[in-house]
């Protein structure tokens, strides 16, 4: 799996990719918001992105569908990314170095009401 810098990210979600944030809510506060990012809770995230699934979510429109997973360092979106991968998303990645990697790139975050689904 090729991993995704910050820019190329920004870059992909500008393009129509998923970002996908799998964050807790602490460290959503802490480190703020990505413009653009669905929040999806780690223990549902296959559910919610599997375009087979009755439990998807509206944007999960076909297995080629890009999604980027980020999470706080780039570890745990690795293994989601992988995850998604197993279950048929050939073209799901993550954001290596994380929000933390976003962060020191010198890129926004947002105070905007945050897109969460459960």
């Amino acid at each position: 799996m090729r991993r995704l810098d910050p820019e190329e990210t920004r870059a992909a979600v500008a393009a129509g990719a998923l970002l996908i944030d799998t964050r807790t809510d602490v460290q959503r506060r802490t480190q703020g918001s990505l413009p653009g990012a669905i929040v999806i809770d780690r223990t549902v995230l296959e559910w919610r992105l599997d375009p087979l699934s009755p439990h998807r979510i509206p944007e999960a429109t076909g297995h080629d569908r890009v999604v980027i997973v980020l999470c706080r360092q780039g570890y745990s979106s690795s293994l989601a990314a992988a995850s998604l991968r197993a279950i048929g998303l050939t073209n799901a990645t993550d954001l290596a170095g994380g929000v933390e990697a976003w962060l020191a790139a010198g890129l926004p975050t947002t105070t905007d009401p945050e897109d969460v689904r459960y």
